[in-house]
């Protein structure tokens, strides 16, 4: 069975899925693996938009979202079960009827070619289980009215991260520190990079 939020409908995300021209959803497919493999920090939805729309297929953003979702969904499912492609194309008949002859060859030809390495990359994912940096943005800024802070006119930096957590999702965290600690948070940066390059 295929969960997904409530407000999804397996069956109509399924038949927008077999609008898409062979080459389109295959292509679509491989970014969803290669990013379930760990060599890609995100599914871009926007990016994936814009392809289904030069391929003449109008899907607004949620529902190009949906079929992603759906799609890594099914493909982490059979990555943590280690099913084979012809068992993953027989669980997806059994969660919809609508899917595609073309579209279930894409999948099952998709998932024979990488079913181990998202099974490798999928088990060293959970025992890590932690989000992916993707960006790191700072501004300097000068505090120069508050209801509540005394020391005025001092400056401060803004901290904007962007992360890609482990379904692929990318969110964005934001705080903001003094100069003092901004420079212990990149001498704290500085030295992991350094261990890094050792290992």
């Amino acid at each position: 069975m295929v969960m997904m939020d409530l407000s999804t409908d397996v069956d109509a995300v399924v038949e927008n899925i077999g609008r898409l021209p062979s080459e389109v959803f295959s292509e679509t497919c491989h970014e969803i693996l290669l990013h379930l493999q760990g060599k890609t920090s995100a599914v871009d939805v926007v990016e994936n938009c814009q392809k289904f729309q030069r391929a003449g297929i109008n899907l607004d953003w949620k529902l190009v979202q949906d079929i992603i979702r759906l799609l890594s969904f099914n493909f982490r499912s059979a990555a943590k079960s280690n099913l084979t492609a012809d068992l993953l194309i027989t669980r997806l008949g059994e969660a919809s009827c609508k899917w595609s002859k073309p579209a279930l060859q894409v999948v099952h030809q998709l998932w024979t070619e990488n079913a181990s390495n998202v099974q490798a990359h999928q088990e060293a994912q959970a025992m890590a289980s932690i989000g992916q940096l993707v960006d790191i943005q700072w501004k300097l800024g000068m505090a120069v009215s508050s209801d509540t802070c005394r020391s005025l006119n001092s400056p401060y930096i803004s901290v904007l991260m962007k992360i890609a957590d482990t379904s692929g999702e990318i969110s964005y965290k934001s705080f903001e520190m003094t100069v003092l600690q901004f420079q212990n948070f990149f001498r704290q940066f500085k030295e992991m990079a350094s261990v890094l390059e050792t290992v």
